[in-house]
């Protein structure tokens, strides 16, 4: 049994596992049963896990294309993060499990992963680029030392004092009237 700890917070790991289960078991394996039943999970000692992002991935499926090349593109798994594993895994025959963060559910958790699920590894994703353009004004960038930023309202004080001076006066007289 191999260990994997999961963190609530991840957002990049990518985690690949070999399954040696003949190809007519693969389904009934992978896919949860209307009984709630779900074997996948079981071997994974998970938690959580959404079926939705469990990516079960034929290598015959792949055809020409090493499944390195399958992680880069469709996971967007860095060559570099790959390292050594890279002729591993373009090695492997039969069937994987791509477990992306998304099927933990943001859920902490460590996976005791048994067979017939091999653990191959886990590999780093592109982090996801800031959305929106680079923030330039004056103010998102910040003025001064740190103080408490100087007041930009001119004027407006005088007629602030007036208004509240004459709603006190209506209170009064208000109140002066209920009690007479």
């Amino acid at each position: 049994m191999t260990q994997v700890e999961v963190n609530s917070s991840d957002t990049g790991t990518v985690r690949v596992l070999h399954l040696d289960l003949p190809p007519e078991a693969v389904e009934r394996f992978t896919q949860m049963a209307g009984t709630g039943e779900w074997p996948l999970k079981y071997a994974l000692g998970a938690l959580r896990l959404r079926e939705a992002f469990v990516d079960v991935v034929s290598i015959r499926d792949l055809d020409e294309m090493p499944l390195s090349r399958y992680l880069a593109e469709a996971y967007d798994v860095q060559a570099r993060a790959l390292g050594d594993d890279r002729t591993r895994l373009d090695a492997l025959r039969g069937h994987v499990l791509v477990l992306p963060p998304q099927a933990f559910d943001a859920t902490s958790q460590t996976l005791t992963i048994s067979s017939p699920l091999k653990l191959i590894g886990s590999y780093s994703g592109a982090r996801p680029a800031p959305k929106g353009p680079k923030v330039t004004s004056k103010s998102a960038r910040g003025q001064g030392s740190g103080g408490a930023p100087a007041s930009t309202s001119r004027g407006n004080s005088g007629l602030l004092k007036l208004i509240l001076a004459a709603i006190a006066l209506v209170l009064a007289l208000v109140l002066w009237l209920a009690l007479v």
